[in-house]
């Protein structure tokens, strides 16, 4: 049994529901993300056991459980509940040694997470109340320029003119996006400045937690090239962006799970 350990982590978020399953020195033997649901609970069991298929495995061959995200109260299968915060900066470290700071943007919030040497979370500041500065903020603007937020990305790196938005409330942004077109403003040029609207927002967070380089952007957000450009200039930094960014809290998780289990 000591050779077949297995933990995993599972990471409800209200856009997407990952899981990521390990051995016991630390490999991913399988992974999956899915569309959040409802049912939190089980679109968190789905996607462990999407993870787990790949995997090869069976739920009970696991050791150990570690839930997050928004969801993890609902996942009663989890024997381990441990906050976002703690899972983000855990993953990114496990993904990127000497990680100094994470800047997270999934569906409902936003987080800047500044991390100690040793991947300790030093602290942090979170954006939950509000729809600016996060992934539905930009799902959103996509929506009311009739385009996606795979295309909305791409297309602020296109951007030929500088637009301003004044507004951080979503409410209003989506008058002045409006109030934009109706100029004639060219879909990329707009897409630019809703990016960069909320790039100020983030780097506002990362100056609250006072947080340096070497950096990480986790979460949907990091797929967003323009995003990841405008933030990485008001910063004067530069990101590490991880090969499947929605899933460093489910694996951050996982490598919980596996302390926990004593691995």
């Amino acid at each position: 049994m000591a050779e077949k350990l297995l933990v995993a982590g599972v990471d409800v978020g209200s856009a997407t529901a990952k899981a990521v399953v390990l051995d016991r020195d630390g490999r991913v033997r399988g992974s999956s993300l899915l569309p959040s649901a409802p049912n939190l609970s089980g679109v968190g069991r789905e996607a462990l056991n999407e993870a787990l298929a790949e995997a090869g495995a069976e739920a009970g061959e696991l050791a150990a459980v570690a839930g997050t995200g928004y969801g993890r109260a609902a996942l009663d299968f989890a024997a381990l509940r441990i906050t976002e915060i703690t899972c983000h900066a855990r993953g990114a470290s496990v993904l990127f040694p000497g990680t100094a700071l994470v800047v997270d943007v999934g569906g409902q919030d936003s987080k800047a997470i500044r991390m100690g040497p040793s991947g300790e979370v030093r602290d942090f500041t979170m954006n939950d109340k509000c729809a600016a500065g996060t992934g539905r903020f930009l799902a959103v603007m996509a929506g009311i320029l009739g385009t996606s937020l795979d295309v909305l990305g791409p297309a602020g790196l296109r951007a030929m003119k500088a637009l301003s938005m004044t507004s951080t409330c979503t409410v209003f942004a989506e008058s002045e996006v409006i109030s934009l077109i109706s100029q004639g403003e060219a879909v990329p040029d707009i897409a630019h400045a809703v990016h960069q609207a909320l790039a100020q927002r983030l780097a506002g967070m990362v100056r609250m937690v006072g947080a340096d380089g070497p950096a990480v952007f986790s979460g949907g957000g990091a797929l967003n090239p323009d995003l990841v450009d405008c933030l990485q200039s008001l910063l004067g930094l530069v990101f590490q962006i991880p090969e499947r960014p929605q899933l460093t809290g489910a694996l951050g998780a996982a490598h919980l799970a596996l302390r926990k289990a004593g691995a």
